[in-house]
């Protein structure tokens, strides 16, 4: 398989969580399994340094004990002096071959020295599974005497230590997952924090407590919260400084305007002053709503108020109508929620020129109000930015049209104060949908 199969087959896992996961549990496995190596060597070590001592010790006191015993009692001597790893034999034993290594060596070696030198001896290895081996000696009388050697293994494992091993593992798991959530919890809280914040509306703080640089990093979140909050209140109060500084020195316009004499320019000039006007009167109350307005929450009846709303425009000609039944009472801020709805009329009526208006409730308690329009409606792309301060779509927003870019904006902010939110949307067929909802 080529390098580039074996990337396609392996990927990287994407997550933070399983990353760490993965890095912490392979070092730990790798760890513990050389620890369970070393001490598997270790103990096979140990029991080949026994086994070859024995085997030296034992067989040196069976060869002198053969030796010294008359030719026809040695029979009945082998089995009492034969041990678990090698057995005496009186004859010249198997044919073998002298070809040994490695373990083998440090057996024959051994039984040279067990021997003592002083008898001729042959080590043979014998043909088969290659761990049996043969000494050929002659005794001091010239009978033959043959030492079978077969090494013992590694002293055997006991029966509970798998049992240990998987539970081993299983607090490796266990631990290694607790030290990975306790890593990532403080991010997926900071994360969700983040996507929270409105500097908007007053929320509650990200909690400091926790390990040192936890609590540091949500003492920088809050601080940085904070700042933001500060940056926006002081760029509303200069927006509405300057609208209101404004409004002396264009009411002396209009007034010299007024008085000058009826002419083309002086058409155009009234114009333009009521459009700056306009612009500063919207500023104003934009930087109003950003604070909300003191007042007080009541209870109302959404039949009625929603009517109330229609019925005013439908006085004066303009076609906004109500849409299915209408019941129910909603608490909320009346006049703000006013303000909002007649924001998303008049921008409907602007660009489709009749606006209709539908309550629904969604869940048990949220309500929301939709005024809906079958205009061009804003491209999905800009939707989000349609909600920014003097934001304007050129191909209908212009002059002939009027408006600020600021009616969606004091909406949004609105909306903040009485506890709600605003939404954009497309409809099928065409349209712009403006939605409120009402929680309560």
């Amino acid at each position: 398989m080529t390098a580039s199969g074996t990337a396609r087959r392996w990927r990287w896992p994407s997550t933070l969580r399983s990353r760490l996961f993965l890095i912490l549990f392979a070092g730990l496995a790798i760890a513990y399994g050389l620890s369970f190596s070393i001490l598997l060597l270790e103990r096979y070590m140990s029991a080949k340094a026994v086994m070859l001592g024995t085997l030296e010790s034992d067989l040196a006191t069976s060869i002198a004990v053969v030796d010294r015993l008359p030719a026809n009692e040695r029979a009945d001597w082998l089995d009492r002096l034969s041990r678990g790893n090698y057995r005496l034999v009186l004859g010249p034993g198997l044919p073998g071959v002298p070809d040994m290594s490695g373990r083998g060596a440090e057996i024959a070696e051994r039984i040279e020295e067990a021997a003592g030198h002083k008898f001729p001896l042959k080590i043979e290895s014998i043909p088969g599974d290659g761990k049996r081996l043969q000494g050929h000696l002659t005794l001091s009388d010239g009978s033959p005497l043959t030492i079978d050697v077969t090494p013992t293994g590694v002293m055997p494992v006991a029966k509970w230590l798998p049992y240990v091993f998987a539970v081993q593992m299983a607090l490796l798991v266990l631990c290694t997952w607790f030290a990975v959530r306790q890593a990532i919890r403080p991010l997926g809280e900071l994360a969700a924090a983040a996507d929270a914040l409105d500097p908007n509306q007053k929320g509650q703080p990200m909690s400091e407590v926790g390990p040192s640089e936890v609590a540091h990093a949500a003492r920088a979140f809050n601080g940085m919260r904070e700042r933001i909050a500060h940056y926006l209140e002081e760029r509303v109060q200069i927006l509405a400084a300057i609208s209101h500084d404004l409004q002396t020195p264009i009411t002396r316009m209009r007034l010299r305007a007024d008085m000058a004499d009826d002419s083309p320019e002086r058409d155009k000039l009234v114009n333009d002053l009521r459009e700056i006007e306009r612009l500063v009167q919207d500023g104003i109350a934009y930087a109003r709503s950003s604070h909300g307005n003191g007042e007080k929450t009541a209870r109302i009846d959404l039949s009625s108020f929603i009517d109330s709303i229609a019925y005013d425009y439908q006085d004066t000609g303009k076609a906004v109508s109500v849409v299915g039944i209408v019941q129910g009472t909603a608490s909320t801020k009346p006049h703000a929620l006013r303000r909002i709805l007649t924001n998303f009329i008049d921008n409907a009526i602007k660009f489709a020129g009749a606006a209709e208006i539908s309550v629904e409730r969604k869940g048990e308690s949220d309500i929301a109000i939709t005024v809906m329009d079958r205009g061009p409606g804003i491209p999905d792309d800009m939707l989000d930015a349609a909600m920014q301060p003097f934001f304007r779509l050129e191909q209908s927003r212009n002059r002939e049209t009027g408006g600020t870019g600021l009616g969606l904006a004091i909406a949004q902010q609105l909306a903040g104060t009485i506890g709600g939110a605003v939404r954009l949307y497309n409809r099928e067929g065409g349209g712009l949908a403006a939605e409120v909802t009402l929680r309560p």
